[in-house]
């Protein structure tokens, strides 16, 4: 983990989640998200302690393990407070709801993993507790309510609102829950101006209109390839073996419920387009591209 100034007051620590942190005070510190665990969450107390700083809270762009990961620890050490906007504060208080979510019910141990489920953290809604000098702005799409958080220093922060162009080529297919919330948010992005964006994943950068650009360009190859697949009728099931070939993905535990779950919102979307149909037959639930 490196700290890196990129402001008065706004710095953030380079990190596979990068993690920001703005300076209340002389000694006091915001933090926006930490990290993907217990681990994160120690080694970005002890960057802290080491300035002088104290944490006096922390916010959460969304509700992910690899965001929340470290809050309990953080919490738990400092008595600071959390705080997330919308539905995201009940998934940090309840974790088991991201599992739960993705499975559709009651999810069974294997997928109860550090991965899907981060420890329990007390989250309170933002609204009302907004840090003077900090701002948020909705980025729904990646999840129900996820936000981005802009500093005094006309720094943003992201969360998971873009995709990096490493991240695209590798999988080839990113989490979503809505996609229409998602291209919502693409087009929002396109209007902000600020000095430095930071996205959670990925490398820091004062223009994202490219960034913007190539991740509405793969969500518009995606549910190319999606109408392709169906243009005989198919199952959940063969679509989403479909696309884990075309995009050559290996298959595992939480992959099949990440991407069957973003399946399900592109499906969603489609259907709402009227780009496809459903229909039943043989007691199977099959989409068709109309």
């Amino acid at each position: 983990m490196e700290l890196v100034k990129v402001g008065e007051k706004t710095y953030y620590i380079k990190n596979a989640t990068n993690i920001g942190i703005y300076l209340q005070n002389e000694k006091e510190v915001y933090l926006i998200d930490t990290g993907n665990d217990k681990d994160a969450g120690k080694k970005i107390l002890k960057i802290v302690e080491e300035q002088g700083w104290t944490v006096k809270g922390i916010i959460n762009t969304h509700s992910h393990a690899d965001h929340i990961g470290g809050n309990k620890v953080i919490q738990d050490r400092t008595s600071c407070s959390i705080y997330s906007h919308g539905i995201e504060s009940c998934f940090i208080n309840y974790p088991v709801l991201e599992p739960a979510f993705l499975y559709g019910s009651q999810p069974f141990k294997d997928l109860e993993n550090k991965f899907l489920e981060a420890k329990p953290s007390v989250s309170l809604e933002l609204d009302s507790h907004l840090p003077e000098g900090l701002s948020y702005f909705e980025l729904k799409g990646h999840t129900f309510d996820m936000i981005g958080i802009k500093t005094s220093d006309d720094v943003y922060f992201l969360g998971d609102a873009l995709c990096s162009e490493e991240a695209l080529s590798k999988y080839g297919i990113f989490f979503l829950e809505n996609v229409q919330e998602y291209l919502t948010t693409l087009t929002f992005l396109s209007t902000l101006e600020g000095n430095c964006f930071i996205p959670s994943h990925g490398e820091v950068t004062s223009d994202i209109a490219s960034l913007i650009t190539l991740n509405r360009t793969k969500i518009e190859e995606i549910l190319s390839t999606i109408t392709t697949c169906c243009i005989e009728a198919k199952t959940q099931e063969e679509i989403l073996k479909y696309l884990f070939e075309h995009y050559q993905l290996t298959m595992n535990l939480n992959q099949y419920y990440l991407i069957g779950s973003t399946l399900k919102a592109y499906l969603t979307y489609l259907l709402e387009q009227k780009k496809l149909t459903y229909l039943f037959q043989e007691n199977k639930l099959y989409f068709q591209a109309n």
